[in-house]
């Protein structure tokens, strides 16, 4: 009730004045739904980030945060941003965020000068073990792709972290989840297909991200909502030439388990940890940097996946299509669906779904 679910946050949140709170100087850093800026604690010199988000901005979505926080508050993994503190006062709410600091997937994978199937290999690892650990935790995503997925600091070594939670789901409440939410171009058929789901949505996603980690576009791809909409449905995707020639049958294979159309045949996280792409020696150590970076800068540009977007419109235009969901969308691009060289990634901003309230979301 919102009684009780006000009175719990009066235990959960820090007062207004609390020290705590004017501990941190800040900067600007980025922004995208909230502002988001660095801080340093000045008793310890620790850089943190804050997710500052007004209270005008929650009215009406006051579950989609509550939720996002009792996720936060339940997990703690390497691979995984951790939540470290909640601020309130009489206008904002504030996240206190472990900082990461290494930036997106995609740039770093550009800026290098050498890249191999066994480093796509390491990083998918990373991301299993890490939604493994989630779904041990009765935990699913909904929107894992790559902008998602930072780099934990600038060291060629670092580890890679998965971020935002703000449309995931915990099981074994009660409800079955069977919301239409996500990223269309990361999103499984069945979510799609407006059945119920599980955390085998989760695992679709990361087929697709492995895909593009390998050839750098991305596998479905058209300007036509509805025929986007049809690939993704019949699980429509290919090894294009040249593009895959030099790609393994190894690595082909664990996607191809990945994205599997059916949820009940699809790999889970522990038997995609246990392929041999993953656990053994088949992962190809060629650089492939110079065709992948090539892709990568042509269809991931941050010009064209941070476009702004209008998402009553999309809403609008799924419901046309008696979809009954609702995806963000970037500008369309006039790059022909034809060539793979030449595909923008699909819709790569993401909306919770509809209707517009959050609070009517599974």
């Amino acid at each position: 009730s919102k009684k009780e679910r006000n009175e719990n946050k009066k235990t959960s949140y820090h007062a207004a004045c609390s020290p705590g709170l004017t501990c941190f100087s800040f900067s600007p850093c980025s922004g995208a739904f909230s502002e988001v800026v660095m801080a340093r604690e000045k008793a310890t010199g620790k850089m943190v980030a804050i997710k500052c988000i007004p209270k005008k901005a929650l009215k009406g979505k006051e579950t989609s945060i509550e939720n996002e926080i009792a996720v936060l508050r339940k997990i703690k993994h390497e691979n995984i941003v951790a939540l470290e503190d909640i601020y309130e006062s009489s206008n904002h709410l504030y996240l206190i965020m472990q900082l990461v600091s290494g930036g997106e997937l995609f740039d770093r994978i550009v800026e290098k000068g050498f890249y191999t199937e066994m480093d796509a290999s390491r990083l998918i690892r990373q991301v299993l073990d890490a939604v493994n650990y989630l779904h041990s935790m009765g935990i699913v995503h909904r929107d894992l792709k790559p902008e998602n997925l930072l780099y934990f600091s600038p060291h060629d070594e670092s580890k890679i972290m998965i971020s935002d939670f703000g449309l995931s789901k915990m099981e074994g409440t009660g409800d079955v989840m069977a919301t239409a939410c996500g990223t269309p171009g990361y999103v499984a058929p069945e979510v799609l297909a407006q059945k119920p789901y599980s955390k085998a949505v989760d695992c679709w996603s990361i087929g697709v991200i492995a895909y593009i980690l390998l050839c750098g576009y991305p596998p479905f791809y058209d300007e036509n909502d509805s025929k986007l909409f049809e690939q993704i449905l019949k699980a429509d995707y290919e090894f294009d030439a040249p593009y895959w020639d030099d790609i393994s049958d190894s690595a082909k294979d664990f996607i191809s388990c990945l994205m599997e159309k059916d949820p009940e045949k699809r790999f889970t996280c522990d038997q995609a940890l246990e392929h041999p792409w993953i656990a053994g020696d088949t992962a190809l150590c060629k650089n492939i940097h110079e065709s992948v970076s090539r892709q990568m800068r042509k269809n991931f540009a941050k010009s064209k996946w941070r476009q702004a977007f209008n998402a009553t419109a999309v809403i609008r235009h799924m419901r046309r299509l008696q979809l009954g969901t609702s995806f963000g969308s970037s500008i369309h691009s006039t790059n022909s669906v034809s060539n793979p060289q030449s595909r923008v990634p699909a819709k790569s901003q993401s909306v919770d779904c509809a209707p517009l309230s959050l609070k009517d979301c599974e």
